[in-house]
């Protein structure tokens, strides 16, 4: 499991500030962990190796 207690979390620019579905990040360590804002720290969180979510958003920007 990864420790997330020290994770500084960036929220999506594209956000606003309606409250709306927002996702935020963090690089921990060689790793990004991904959550949806309105769950805070309290949801789920997903945490994949940080060339595996380089390769996610390129493949969506395409």
């Amino acid at each position: 499991m990864t420790d997330l207690s020290t994770a500084e979390w960036v929220t999506s620019s594209y956000s606003g500030s309606n409250g709306g579905t927002c996702v935020a990040v963090a690089r921990v360590g060689s790793h990004v962990a991904a959550r949806d804002t309105k769950q805070g720290s309290d949801g789920p969180t997903l945490v994949v190796p940080s060339a595996a979510w380089t390769a996610f958003l390129l493949a969506i920007a395409r």
